[in-house]
């Protein structure tokens, strides 16, 4: 079966895309899934994401970690999402769709620039050296002197695997601040098992964990990514956040077909 596949990226973060609404992907090969998104024999992505239909909403939103496996929420995919639901002619300006964690709301400028809102979080644990907090994904914070030459990959899977997250395991983001309201992430993702460009639950939970331990007292916070900038915005209450988006650009990068 010849496959349409779309290609998107949000600042380096790239997702394989496929419009799923006629329910035909074989969503059980896991095999499959990971093939697609190997960048030696397949498409190659840091996960792939299917466009379904929803009763209530916009669209829905399924999405694999480039090892196969249906993961948890993904910030960038789904504004690539957005993006790819724009080009389709599903929505124009505005989406409502679900995710894996719940209901999503997102707008999207001319520009492509998707403002997706994304989990409110009351639930933050602040111990000395890192903060742990899920927007949707679980997300490990921890500030580092040099950021530019640890090596995330080994540093990232040692506390991913450690026991301190036992078997399901934590995404992983080092932090150095940069400016009062200016951060720079490098994030480590399980499922993907290294560095990604960009992650955009990592980028939320770092914007909360910055201003939740005092590094901060802005609610809207710029993050640099390996593969660009993102923003995130927030209101807070005695430590709950709501209103939580996050912004930032998904470009389409092309348009293919394949044979699964």
């Amino acid at each position: 079966m010849q496959v349409t596949f779309y290609k998107y990226q949000g600042t380096g973060n790239d997702f394989v895309m496929i419009d799923n609404r006629a329910e035909f992907f074989p969503k059980e090969n896991t095999q499959l899934i990971e093939k697609l998104c190997d960048r030696r024999f397949g498409i190659g992505a840091d996960g792939l994401i299917l466009l379904e239909n929803h009763a209530d909403y916009d669209f829905k939103m399924v999405y694999y970690n480039s090892d196969g496996n249906e993961s948890s929420m993904c910030g960038n995919g789904g504004r690539c999402l957005v993006a790819f639901a724009k080009q389709l002619n599903v929505i124009s300006e505005k989406a409502e769709f679900e995710a894996v964690d719940g209901y999503h709301f997102a707008t999207i400028d001319a520009n492509n620039t998707v403002s997706l809102q994304m989990k409110d979080v009351n639930a933050i644990k602040n111990e000395s050296n890192y903060t742990f907090l899920n927007t949707g994904s679980p997300h490990h914070v921890q500030m580092v002197d040099d950021l530019k030459t640890i090596d995330v990959k080994s540093e990232g899977a040692k506390i991913r695997y450690s026991d301190l997250y036992g078997k399901a395991g934590s995404n992983v983001n080092f932090v150095s601040q940069l400016e009062n309201d200016i951060f720079a992430v490098r994030t480590y993702e399980r499922g993907v098992e290294d560095e990604t460009l960009s992650c955009g639950t990592g980028v939320t939970a770092v914007a909360i964990a910055m201003h939740q331990i005092g590094k901060t007292k802005n609610n809207q916070i710029d993050l640099n990514v390996e593969g660009g900038k993102l923003k995130v915005q927030f209101e807070e209450n005695n430590g709950n956040y709501t209103n939580v988006f996050l912004i930032g650009p998904a470009t389409f990068v092309f348009e293919g077909k394949i044979e699964i």
